[in-house]
């Protein structure tokens, strides 16, 4: 099974803790030393806030990705259990972001590259768990809340087991329910 990054809405407070650590965690610290208007800031995950509601969406790293199914320059990959995008390779048609369930993948300008008539470059971009940073991903080890859980097989089968003994309970009760009557 993938791990994947489970948000909490209920305990979300919509600060962007998680989008920074996430962009810290691709381009390193060097982005406090640079002018903000000469960097493109572009964090793997979107967070979604409303009045009643906030949680970063982010990459399920699904079993079988849609977005790996649909690439036609095969530039999403499968890398210690989590769905990657080779951005170097990505032709930015766009096919993933169709794909995707979750909405979880965007298009970037990619940062000091152009395409040859000039324009900029544009790639897809989306959460790869900080694969390559050692420290697995930076989003939930920040997030001052504890909104975001990095869900594991091992969780997942609490999960699941939790959910059954419910569902036997609520049987169990309709059962009784019906014989009282």
């Amino acid at each position: 099974m993938r791990h994947f990054v489970k948000g909490n809405p209920d305990l979300c407070i919509g600060c962007r803790t998680c989008m920074i650590a996430c962009v810290v965690a691709h381009e390193g610290r060097r982005i406090f030393e640079i002018d903000p208007d000469g960097y493109d800031f572009n964090p793997k995950l979107h967070m979604v806030k409303t009045a009643k509601i906030s949680i970063p969406v982010q990459c399920k790293h699904c079993e079988n990705p849609a977005c790996l199914a649909v690439c036609p320059v095969n530039c999403i990959k499968v890398i210690d259990d989590a769905v990657v995008i080779d951005q170097t390779q990505c032709i930015g048609c766009k096919s993933c972001v169709e794909a995707c369930p979750f909405g979880a993948i965007d298009m970037i300008a990619q940062v000091g590259t152009s395409q040859a008539d000039g324009s900029k470059r544009v790639v897809a971009n989306k959460c790869d768990l900080c694969v390559g940073t050692g420290d697995g991903p930076s989003c939930v080890r920040v997030c001052p809340t504890q909104a975001l859980t990095l869900v594991d097989e091992d969780k997942m089968k609490e999960v699941v087991n939790e959910k059954r003994v419910e569902s036997a309970k609520a049987s169990t009760y309709i059962f009784e329910a019906k014989e009282e009557q």
